[in-house]
Order: structure tokens, then sequence, then C-alpha cells
């Protein structure tokens, strides 16, 4: 199997384009092209991680947290990401990195999180913006399924818990082709006045040139009409954070306690308690401080992130229960998921969980 097989199914679990624009994810460091011999699954791509993998004979890291994440003019072994992609480079390892794209996938970072400390019904809590496109087209009724189905198969129509949605409706179009023209109705010169049907389906702006690819190969046109329109509607199924319920309310001090234990958190910063019973609950794996304002809008009772300044504790403005459980603990799960759904998706091979603990922070 070559590597860059593995990283089709890596870009199927959580697709590049969904990575926030700062982000850096995909293959960071090696040949994608090499034959893998073993892929070693881990939080971060450090140097302990590349020596575990060089022991364990496999080519292939993958990592939640880019290893590379700002240019490097020199690389010089100065420092803990230039030692860490030197020994790579030197070894043969390819490093690729999933970060934001998982993110902001529905079922990666943030439902993780939820489904780790048992919350239902969730949904997302900042949906993508400026994310969802939509294709408008035209076609003669003979070809009109056909063409429906060629861009559902390309991933066209998607909307929210539904598939293969569109919008049809009947019209008149009209045309006459030049003595260049091979006409599908009619002939060169002649005014063509025929009854046509107008398709309308959205899509996710990264899939346009497979949308537009199966529009051409399946309308019956020499010349396809379309339009393609950029929405301002939220993804409501891609985005950062989510947010979800408990079953049974708990009061803050149970809530904490029940984080701290299923999360393996060492230690917990919150903010002031409210009084409340804690039944709505906010998440966002990572630093998450800026979505504080969107956990209080969505009536959330609480809200776990990481790394919040000492200020940012006041901006619960007493509305909700803020809690800081650390970085590397809000995504502790994260590495566990992607081991499960590679080895679901690839049999037979080397899939191995790096034992490796990265977490940088420490507690007394």
């Amino acid at each position: 199997m070559k590597i860059k097989e593995i990283l089709l199914v890596l870009e199927e679990m959580a697709p590049l384009a969904y990575a926030e624009d700062f982000d850096n994810v995909g293959l960071l460091v090696g040949d994608q092209n090499a034959e893998a011999s073993g892929v070693l699954v881990c939080h971060d791509a450090l140097e302990n991680v590349i020596d575990e993998a060089i022991t364990k004979k496999c080519n292939l890291v993958v990592c939640f947290h880019p290893i590379l994440f700002s240019g490097l003019k020199k690389i010089t072994g100065k420092n803990y990401v230039e030692r860490a992609i030197i020994k790579a480079i030197k070894n043969d390892i390819c490093i690729y990195a999933v970060h934001t794209a998982l993110d902001n996938h529905q079922n990666g970072v943030n439902k993780i999180f939820c489904d780790a400390l048992g919350l239902k019904n969730t949904k997302v809590l900042l949906p993508k913006q400026n994310f969802i496109r939509k294709l408008v087209t035209y076609t003669i009724p003979e070809n009109v399924e056909k063409v429906r189905n060629a861009l559902f198969d390309a991933g066209a129509g998607n909307i929210g818990n539904y598939e293969d949605c569109s919008f049809n409706s009947k019209g008149i179009g009209t045309y006459m082709g030049n003595e260049n023209s091979n006409p599908q109705l009619g002939e060169r010169f002649e005014f063509v006045e025929t009854a046509e049907i107008k398709i309308e389906v959205t899509f996710e702006k990264y899939l346009e040139s497979k949308i537009l690819k199966a529009l051409f190969s399946n309308h019956a046109y020499e010349e396809v009409a379309y339009e393609i329109y950029e929405l301002q509607n939220n993804h409501q199924n891609i985005g950062l954070g989510m947010i979800g319920e408990f079953d049974t309310p708990m009061d803050e001090k149970e809530f904490l306690t029940a984080v701290k234990e299923k999360m393996q958190a060492e230690g917990i910063r919150y903010s002031t308690f409210t009084g409340k019973q804690i039944k709505k609950v906010a998440v966002l794996g990572g630093s998450g401080s800026y979505a504080i304002k969107n956990a209080i809008m969505a009536g959330a009772d609480a809200f776990l992130t990481a790394d919040l300044k000492y200020h940012q504790f006041y901006e619960a403005e007493n509305q909700l229960l803020l809690a800081d459980i650390g970085h590397f603990e809000s995504e502790r799960y994260t590495k566990n998921y992607i081991v499960d759904y590679l080895r679901k998706k690839i049999l037979n091979f080397a899939i191995i969980l790096s034992e490796e603990n990265t977490n940088p922070v420490k507690y007394l």
C-alpha cells in the first residue's frame, strides 16, 4: 500500500477543506508515493514519537497538532520542531496532521469530547460560514435524471440529515447556434424554443471542481448553461465547538468532578459557581476563549474548553460555569478516534496508537 492511499482515507475522515485558514494540515513531511510500512497515530509528532515510529517500523506518523505550524527559514536542530523534522526526514518518515480539519467535522474532536462526557442531542456551536454554494443549471426533461443523479453522486444535495436534495422547475429555453455549433436539438442558425428543467442544488465549496466535472460529463448539451452562487447560510454540520445535554441535570461541583474523571484531567480551573443545575453544556477542544459569548447565547449552563486567561473568567458574567480543563485533556481521545477509524477502513495493516504522552503541561 502506498502512503498516498492512506492519505485518501484520512481525507475522508477529515477533509482538508474543513480546516481553518490559519492552520497547516495535510502531509507536512515526506514522500506520499513511498510504500507504507505502518502508521503511528499520536497527538504531537515530537522527536520521541519519531523515535517510537522508527522502533515500531512505521513510516507514516499521523498527528493531531501540526509539528510545522509557521514557516521555517532554517532547519538546524536548534529547537524541538527542527529536531523532529530532521529525524523524520533522515528516516524517511512522513508526517500528516489533521488538526482543525477534524475540529470542524461533525464527528470530530468536539463530538468525541461530548461522547466522553455522555452529552446527547449534540449540535455545532459555531457553524462554519461561507462554505455553501449553489449550482443552477438547465437541461431538457430527458436528461434531468442523469444530470441530477451525477450531481448527487459527486456530493451535491446534502442538507443536514437529508441527501439528494434539489429543486426543479419547468420553463422554456431558447438558443440559436452559430456555424461552429453542434446543437442537440435543432440545426445551426435555427432559433430553438424547447421545454427545459431548471435544477438547483447546494454543495460544499471544496467539491466545486468535482461537481462541475459531473455536470459537464452528463449534460446533453454541447454548451452547458450553469450558474454558481456563494450562499451566506451557515453550515450547520461543520464548525467549531459543540453543545449538548445530559439526560439528568447535576449540580456544579458534581459536574466538575465528573468532567475531571471522564476527561482524566489533573486539574480544572473554573469560574464562580452560578448556583444553576448543569444540563446543557458547550464544549470546544483546545483553545476556545473566543466562543464564550457563543456558549452564553446558546443557553449553555457550562462551557468547557482550555487555555483561558485570567480576565476571560470574568466573561462568564454569572450566566454559565466556565471551566478550563487543559488543552491536551480536552483533545485526549482524538488519537484513539483516528486509530479506530483507520483500522475499520484499512484491514490487515499496522495502525498503532502511540504510547508517548506528549502533554507539555505538568501538575504538582
